[in-house]
């Protein structure tokens, strides 16, 4: 490989492992059939004028496994709590009881498993995107090193050591997916 040319590997795979940090949140958020405090947790609240997570406005509990309740601290953020749950396309019912919001869990049918099942896909098609854009980013680099003076072996070199990278991480993905798949599908 070339002296004068080092790419950085290091932060492609951080930032590619990141994609797949962000694809298993969003996966966490899909219910399963069980209450679950992380499944609220992409959910953001308009709260003093700013997006909040919904668990720095109220207590997020699970006291049973199909009710999850969260405790919001201000009265006057219940409403903005209640509208944002509404809103997410978790497709969860609120219920108030004062300040305390009670989110029933309902039992999944076959129709809804399917369509959390193309949730998940969608969510993992969009961590592939990730990390193809952190792919091209890196060959991109490269390619500017070969208009520098790199040689073409060296560019081949490095282009694989890329597209190596990126499969591996896409293979995860697909692996993370198919876990999410299998669970959401359990009856």
């Amino acid at each position: 490989m070339s002296d004068d040319f080092l790419l950085d590997t290091d932060d492609l795979s951080k930032r590619m492992d990141g994609a797949i940090a962000n694809l298993r949140v969003e996966l966490a958020s899909l219910r399963t059939g069980r209450g679950s405090g992380s499944m609220l947790e992409p959910i953001m609240v308009d709260a003093y004028g700013s997006m909040t997570p919904i668990n720095q406005v109220g207590t997020v509990n699970v006291p049973e496994p199909r009710m999850v309740t969260i405790n919001v601290w201000d009265k006057g953020l219940v409403g903005k709590v209640e509208k944002a749950i509404r809103e997410s396309g978790l497709g969860i019912n609120p219920q108030l009881n004062g300040t305390i919001i009670m989110l029933p869990i309902p039992e999944l049918n076959e129709e809804r498993r399917r369509e959390l099942t193309k949730v998940a896909a969608g969510y993992a098609e969009s961590a592939r995107v990730s990390i193809r854009n952190i792919r091209r980013d890196g060959m991109d680099q490269i390619k500017k090193a070969k208009n520098d003076g790199m040689s073409e072996d060296d560019q081949k070199i490095w282009e694989e050591e890329v597209q190596d990278m990126t499969n591996t991480h896409i293979k995860k993905v697909d692996e993370t997916l198919e876990n999410k798949q299998s669970e959401i599908m359990q009856v």
